[in-house]
């Protein structure tokens, strides 16, 4: 089990598009285990890459209602197409939340489409395709956007953009250097916290 840090908002690897991958290899299967290792101690539902510091396309993800798609995987040089609306209303706070590993212990709500075609290859270099929908069309956009350099703080609308700006400044994250590793260091979004009372 390897687990790896996390990198946080201000790292520069997370605000650039990650680099497709050449190859499959022994390193990249590594890396693919890592980043499962990193997904399942930080309780997250996805990882992608350069969360985790390496600036290639690939991410993870685990969800349970995935439909006919397995419920965990890893897609490389993953394309995707929005197929459903993104609506313009106002997001809910609570229905439309979203949290990220990078974004340590907050969440805002911003609007996705509820539906997308991913295509890519899975960990063997095997191609796949498919449909996800609700929250699993979410994450796939959610870690996709991860791989052009873009965190889901950067898609929010006026009013959360103007909270998450305080946000970064009061939590310093405008500058590199800054980490958390899961298992280790106190989990920023209280996943097992109820376990240890």
């Amino acid at each position: 089990m390897s687990i790896r840090p996390i990198t946080v908002h201000g790292e520069p690897v997370l605000h650039r598009r990650a680099a497709e991958v050449t190859v499959i290899d022994a390193e990249i299967r590594q890396l693919v285990e890592d980043m499962f290792d990193t997904m399942d101690a930080a309780h997250g539902v996805g990882i992608a890459a350069p969360q985790v510091g390496v600036g290639l396309r690939i991410f993870t993800y685990q969800y349970a209602d995935s439909g006919d798609v397995p419920s965990r995987g890893a897609i490389i040089n993953p394309r995707l197409r929005v197929l459903g609306k993104v609506s313009q209303e106002e997001p809910d706070a609570e229905d439309h939340a979203e949290g990220c590993l990078s974004v340590p212990g907050h969440n805002f709500p911003l609007q996705r489409s509820d539906w997308v075609e991913v295509t890519g290859l899975d960990a063997a270099g095997d191609p796949l395709r498919f449909e996800a929908r609700g929250w699993f069309a979410r994450i796939m956009q959610h870690e996709y956007d991860h791989l052009d350099g873009y965190l889901y703080v950067n898609r929010l609308n006026q009013k959360w953009t103007r909270r998450w700006k305080k946000v970064l400044k009061k939590e310093g994250w405008t500058v590199p250097g800054n980490s958390w590793l899961p298992g280790v260091d106190e989990d920023p979004f209280g996943h097992g916290e109820s376990d240890d009372q």
